[in-house]
């Protein structure tokens, strides 16, 4: 007992020191190259694993949606993921990856499933530039620095629009409710790795009138906060009167919300400007950790009008 006590303290620790630990699997054979890459999801996304069990066909389900499964009486979509990639399972679809996402809970049908791996975020590289398309949003080096071992990290944010489109508008301005004016010449600066999240963020952000800057890694948005309280201190201002607020995910290459955010609040240049985290991890576990690293709101993916008002809740306590 006390063995796995450890081990979930670990887990669960990971969040403080810019880690994480991916569930390595594969979805079968690539076509063009004949041979099986390597695949990862982030482990506090999955909530089970199991082998393949009967599925229903649902009439009239868009492609790539294999039906439902009835787990324990609840009723989930079940996802071709090799389908979706364009692989190709030589031994079938064998093993089903319970997820909990943004709000909801899904399966993911996979080939196999190999390993659970400890990682530092700094070895996971971002793919935009890399030859991601859309679908992959980081590369994970599985050996450190110079790594022969490399793993897709999938985007699920994007899979799962792409599979099960939303039924409803995403942005609605009518809902999200008046505009916001910032300080003159301040802006939001936020990031985020996945292509989708990005979108619907920026269309959120216009909808409610706040000028923005997108990053795509923490690291991308920490090096930015670096040069613009650089510039501020030349020209005699404060870094707050540039960024009104910071809007970061959480699993993001090189650096995590979790570090960007305790970075933040601990130097004192920026540690007045508030800070909300917007992430499809959600949960009570780390819910406490983004209270403990101090963020001044937290919000799940992806409702316009939740993040609207976590907004100008956070953007109220500083004007």
């Amino acid at each position: 007992m006390q063995t796995i006590q450890q081990e979930i303290d670990e887990r669960t620790n990971l969040t403080s020191s810019n880690k994480l630990e991916l569930l390595l699997f594969r979805l079968g054979e690539d076509p063009a190259l004949g041979r099986s890459e390597l695949f990862g999801i982030n482990v506090f996304k999955i909530r089970e694993i199991i082998p393949m069990a009967p599925i229903t066909a649902v009439a009239g389900s868009p492609p790539h949606m294999m039906g439902v499964v009835d787990l324990r009486g609840q009723v989930l979509p079940v996802i071709d993921l090799p389908a979706v990639a364009g692989f190709i399972p030589k031994s079938g679809l064998n093993i089903l990856l319970i997820t909990e996402y943004a709000r909801s809970t899904q399966a993911f049908a996979v080939e196999s499933v190999e390993d659970i791996v400890r990682l530092d975020w700094r070895d996971v590289l971002s793919a935009e530039g890399n030859g991601g398309h859309g679908m992959v949003t980081s590369i994970a080096r599985l050996d450190g620095v110079n790594s022969e071992r490399l793993a897709q990290v999938l985007d699920v944010e994007t899979i799962l629009r792409e599979v099960m489109p939303s039924t409803v508008q995403d942005v609605d301005a009518e809902s999200i409710g008046p505009q916001v004016e910032l300080k003159p010449g301040s802006f939001i600066l936020a990031a985020d790795d996945s292509v989708i999240a990005r979108t619907m963020i920026e269309q959120g952000l216009d909808a409610m009138g706040l000028p923005y800057h997108m990053c795509k890694t923490g690291k991308e948005a920490w090096d930015q906060l670096q040069a613009i309280a650089a510039k501020a201190q030349e020209e005699g201002r404060s870094v707050q009167d540039k960024v009104a607020l910071v809007l970061t995910d959480l699993e993001m290459p090189e650096m995590d919300g979790f570090t960007l955010t305790r970075n933040i609040k601990q130097d004192p240049r920026f540690s007045s400007i508030p800070v909300v985290i917007h992430s499809s991890l959600t949960g009570s576990t780390n819910e406490a950790h983004v209270k403990k690293v101090g963020a001044d709101a937290y919000v799940a993916k992806f409702v316009a009008e939740d993040l609207a008002n976590a907004l100008r809740q956070a953007l109220a306590t500083v004007h």
